[in-house]
């Protein structure tokens, strides 16, 4: 008997997850997602179980549409940038609302605050289960032009990649134009933009500072993404391997978090040329730094356009999540009333 038990365990089925992972090229999917799932996984189950990935900007899975593919089971493990899904479910863009985290410190607290939210809407409206938040580097402005303080924004066309982004700009007097990850740069060659908002450190390994010569460092938004499962698939899974995600993932979310705080700077450093920067590519951009007034005016626009149109755009409902999850982190609060 024990000879055949032994026998049955060595030969026990492994079992593959299928993943559809974040953005390919950048250090978080590469050093991070790409690693746990092809390698780790399969360390810390005992080879029982691995898992294939694939980032979704390469997979032919347009990112507006990966919650409904995950909610219908097509992609039984997904991520998705809450900016895209934000254009089908603008609720669920609430904490990468563009002006909304002027820094990590606080995009800890607005992503705390609306987690639970976000965890039991993805559950019982869409049957979808939260496995981890990511983030990317600070999304901040590079332009081929000279650029000092917000104002200069105006009369440019600037890539945006979420509504509230467009509302930002349109808010400087600036022309917001859409633009997918993958064809910024093709965009800047055309003359199609002026500048892009990206992550310091994803615009310096698109190759953006060989196109721009200024980055106002100011985070606009932080590319926040959530992993999940499509419910059924996650409950269909072994206990011991749902147990074994539990555990690991939010580890994994933790490094990706560390990672993206690290390379905030270093993406800064990597595009001017300054020390910090471990990349063998260096950039010669001018960094400008937000000034106090700056700052000042990323508020007011947070509070009188952007927060406004998102609530215009998502409903009164919307209104009355913000007031009761992101408010009182804030400091602000959103009108019910149209």
């Amino acid at each position: 008997m024990f000879f055949a038990s032994l026998c049955h365990a060595q030969t026990a089925p492994v079992q593959r997850l299928r993943i559809v992972g974040g953005l390919g090229g950048v250090t978080q999917y590469t050093g991070h997602e790409e690693q746990f799932w092809t390698r780790d996984l399969a360390a810390l189950s005992g080879g029982r179980y691995t898992a294939s990935i694939v980032p979704f900007d390469r997979a032919g899975v347009p990112g507006q549409e990966m919650l409904n593919l995950m909610q219908l089971g097509v992609v039984p493990f997904g991520t998705a940038l809450m900016s895209q899904m934000s254009a089908q479910f603008p609720e669920l863009g609430a904490p990468d609302m563009a002006a909304l985290n002027p820094d990590i410190p606080t995009l800890r607290r607005v992503v705390s605050a609306f987690r639970p939210y976000l965890s039991n809407a993805l559950r019982e409206r869409y049957g979808v289960e939260l496995l981890a938040i990511y983030i990317y580097p600070a999304q901040a402005v590079f332009c081929n032009k000279p650029m000092q303080q917000l104002s200069d924004l105006a009369g440019r066309r600037t890539r945006v990649s979420s509504a509230t982004q467009a509302d930002f700009i349109e808010a400087l007097g600036g022309t917001p134009v859409y633009t997918e990850f993958a064809q910024i740069i093709e965009n800047m060659k055309s003359g199609n933009t002026d500048c892009a908002i990206t992550g310091t450190m994803s615009g310096h390994t698109l190759g953006l500072h060989e196109l721009t010569g200024t980055l106002y460092t100011m985070p606009l938004s932080w590319g926040v993404a959530v992993f999940a499962a499509n419910r059924e698939s996650f409950n269909a899974l072994p206990a011991d391997l749902q147990a074994l995600l539990r555990k690991e993932l939010p580890r994994l979310e933790a490094a990706v978090w560390a990672q993206s705080e690290r390379e905030t700077e270093e993406g800064i450093a990597c595009n001017t040329g300054a020390a910090g920067c471990s990349k063998p590519v260096k950039g010669r951009m001018v960094a400008v730094r937000p000034s106090p007034q700056d700052e000042a005016r990323r508020r007011d626009i947070l509070a009188s356009r952007v927060l406004p149109a998102w609530v215009r755009r998502c409903g009164p409902v919307c209104a009355t999540v913000w007031n009761e999850t992101l408010a009182p982190v804030v400091g602000l609060r959103a009108q019910t009333t149209q």
